[in-house]
């Protein structure tokens, strides 16, 4: 008997891997604005996309908005950040 290696459509399966780092990335930049200074994100969604964050919901003042850009732009594998968080 032979076994092959798992596949589709001639590929290596890579779902699985991408999602594990889409969460861990999400839950790095959601943790990094929970512990923040100067920010209540209890009403911030962090949303990653490729190696890209998105940040939605909304804040009080438009100081938290930009804060929230800062702090998850300092996570370590975020290469950019798309801010559309709303005053609330």
């Amino acid at each position: 008997m032979i076994f092959k290696e798992a596949t589709f459509h001639g590929k290596q399966p890579g779902i699985a891997a991408e999602s594990v780092d889409h969460a861990s990335l999400e839950r790095a930049v959601a943790g990094a604005l929970a512990t923040a200074g100067g920010i209540d994100a209890s009403d911030v969604e962090v949303t990653a996309e490729g190696d890209d964050i998105v940040l939605t919901g909304t804040v009080g003042t438009v100081d938290e908005i930009e804060r929230a850009t800062a702090v998850a732009r300092g996570v370590p594998g975020v290469h950019a950040v798309r801010n559309r968080i709303l005053l609330g």
